[in-house]
């Protein structure tokens, strides 16, 4: 366990051995959804950890993304004091958004960070925020799937039976948080990010999302882009991996 800045206690794996490569979750991810990614990055050692109101971590109100830049800044100082970083979806605009804020990440590595996405409805974050606080994560890993990631509502009631969806529903309150991580959606001011960042897209991924990639490469001052071939969202463990190693090299 790791303590964060206001005392918020934080679940973290640690495996491998090497220069220190720091994991974080998106959306519905705890810090198994990145240990897969850490079981094939040989040659770091790497920490996979549970966001704040996830898994085996606290979660101290009340939230703000300072206070999970500064849950970012602790799993780094347990790694050694600085640290490269791969952040997943959200967790890639959190990790871009801790780099600007000063913490020492060395190297970024970023895979689909769902920048400029297609508009979800004006009130979906109300009314997310607001089925979360009546003790309805079901209600709201629904609105969360149907109108933020675009399944087809009729798909749903399958996605229920799932044995994975009890999972997902503990997990589904921190979804405002990462609505928060998120803002507006919109590309954040990168132009002082000299560190080099790379931008990881799924060749199979949805053209916004590739589109979005390229154009935060293009923004950075040190930024590269590279695309996975056949890859969605869902990226394959050991592909991702080798573009890890390749970017931390």
């Amino acid at each position: 366990m790791v303590t964060s800045k206001d005392g918020t206690m934080l679940a973290v794996d640690r495996v491998g051995t090497g220069p220190a490569v720091v994991c974080v979750g998106g959306a519905l991810n705890d810090r198994r959804s990145t240990g897969w990614v850490a079981a094939h990055l040989t040659g770091f050692t790497t920490y996979s950890y549970d966001r704040r109101g996830r898994g085996d971590s606290g979660d101290t109100p009340p939230y703000a993304v300072e206070r999970e830049i500064e849950d970012l800044a602790a799993v780094i100082e347990e790694a050694g004091g600085e640290a490269m970083v791969y952040g997943m979806s959200s967790g890639a605009v959190l990790a871009l958004r801790a780099a600007l804020a000063g913490v020492p990440i060395t190297r970024l590595a970023l895979y689909e960070p769902p920048l400029n996405a297609p508009a979800t409805p004006p009130n979906h974050a109300d009314r997310l925020a607001a089925a979360i606080d009546a003790g309805h994560p079901g209600e709201a890993l629904e609105l969360f799937l149907i109108e933020a990631v675009g399944v087809p509502p009729e798909h749903v009631a399958g996605i229920r039976q799932a044995p994975i969806w009890p999972a997902m529903e503990a997990l589904a309150p921190t979804l405002r948080y990462d609505n928060a991580v998120m803002a507006d959606g919109q590309l954040p001011a990168v132009s002082a990010l000299t560190i080099p960042v790379t931008v990881l897209t799924g060749g199979a991924s949805p053209t916004w999302m590739r589109e979005a990639g390229r154009t935060l490469a293009k923004t950075l001052p040190n930024g590269t882009h590279e695309e996975l071939p056949d890859q969605t969202h869902d990226v394959d463990p050991q592909t991702l991996a080798r573009a890890l190693r390749q970017a931390f090299a």
